[in-house]
């Protein structure tokens, strides 16, 4: 394969493993590289804070959720400026290597300061990119970018890892500065409390269903309190999110559908909020499954592996059962002496040999364990599942 065509070929294959709009596909490659840039940027690594759901999913764990824009609070007010930014992103479109097959035309960057009805200063910037898909012309895809700088930011930042799941990003940790985590998800916690929008409660259930996510309580409730405070809005409520359960419900669909390769339906979301704010509250109410058994010469693969060794096709037939797996969905998977309905729970490694898929097989009802390279095909279904064992793989980078 030409090494000019290897971007492309990879974000296409996605895009049909996925059930995506090649055009999203291309974004979330774009938006890798964009971070790679902002990691290295002098007028930026220090000012910017990466914060938000596409940084859960770019730096802390994968939700499975593409998403479509960068926000980041700006620490620095002074660098809140149109041309000092257009300068960053055009000396970053520089520095992008050409293996990447990325350009940012000056030409197609813009930088909007405002005020807000409360007096505090943002921007809303965008910036234009020819890919390995899009290429240059009227209609340019553009990359949609916040910038806050009078924002409360509570608890220290942190260095955070930037997961690209494509080959030819530089080797080794490249990592860009954050929220720490658990600001990330006060944050979608005080949007339950301002909008209606779908995305917070997938985030969050989807993050907390999830037993490797472990957030620090206490420190998770002081900087809810502090973000609330802040915006001078009220704690988020069980019985306020009740109130507007049908804003959420028309919304869920149109809003998701072009980010997730299946749209799970909202009422197993829904239906976690009681344990979700039992466990917000008093610290209680997260269920404790018990976890598959190990087999000798078993050990489980550890919370973040960058990359799983097996072929880019193998490995996006594993990112929907992990898909499947972190939705709480079944998954129709074909093998190479069958096919099978499947609860996706756990992968394991058998002494640095194969990895191996565990699941719950619907039709027969019993514990199965398969080697994840003889999945031939995975199909992500709408029948959900109520886990039986703890589902350990959902957070498992390496696409």
């Amino acid at each position: 394969m030409d090494t000019k065509d290897a971007p492309r070929k990879q974000i296409l294959d996605a895009a049909v493993a996925w059930s995506l709009n090649s055009h999203f596909a291309e974004k979330d490659y774009v938006l890798g590289w964009l971070l790679w840039g902002i990691s290295g940027s002098e007028r930026l690594a220090a000012n910017l804070l990466f914060k938000g759901g596409t940084c859960i999913k770019k730096c802390f764990y994968e939700t499975y959720r593409l998403s479509e824009d960068l926000d980041f609070t700006l620490t620095d007010p002074s660098c809140l400026d149109e041309g000092s930014l257009k300068d960053a992103f055009t000396e970053i479109g520089e520095r992008i290597p050409k293996r990447a097959g990325i350009a940012l035309p000056p030409d197609y960057q813009k930088f909007d300061i405002y005020k807000n009805p409360q007096g505090r200063t943002y921007c809303q910037g965008s910036i234009g990119y020819a890919g390995p898909i899009a290429r240059r012309g009227e209609h340019m895809p553009r990359m949609k970018m916040d910038l806050t700088v009078s924002e409360r930011v509570v608890l220290a930042p942190v260095q955070s890892p930037i997961c690209h799941a494509y080959s030819g990003f530089p080797e080794g940790d490249v990592t860009v500065r954050t929220y720490a985590f658990e600001e990330i998800l006060a944050e979608k916690i005080r949007a339950l409390a301002e909008r209606e929008n779908p995305r917070d409660l997938y985030d969050i259930t989807n993050l907390l269903r999830n037993p490797e996510v472990s957030p620090d309580l206490s420190v998770l409730r002081r900087t809810v309190e502090e973000k609330c405070a802040f915006k001078g809005i009220g704690l988020p409520t069980l019985a306020g999110m009740e109130a507007r359960k049908g804003a959420f419900g028309e919304a869920w669909a149109p809003m998701l559908r072009r980010q997730l390769p299946v749209v799970p339906e909202m009422e197993p979301f829904w239906s976690y909020l009681p344990v979700f704010f039992e466990w917000l509250e008093r610290g209680t109410g997260r269920p404790d499954l018990p976890v598959c058994p190990l087999r000798e010469g078993e050990e489980a693969l550890p919370g973040r592996v960058w990359r799983l060794p097996m072929s880019g096709r193998k490995r996006s037939h594993l990112g929907l059962v992990r898909f499947a797996a972190s939705n709480h969905l079944c998954v129709d998977v074909r093998l190479r002496d069958g096919a099978a309905r499947l609860e996706p729970y756990s992968l394991r490694q058998i002494k640095a040999g194969p990895i191996v898929l565990y699941a719950r097989d619907v039709e027969a009802d019993t514990l199965v364990s398969y080697r994840a390279d003889h999945i031939q095909e995975a199909q992500v279904t709408s029948q959900p599942f109520v886990p039986r064992y703890r589902v350990d793989i959902s957070s498992t980078f390496g696409l």
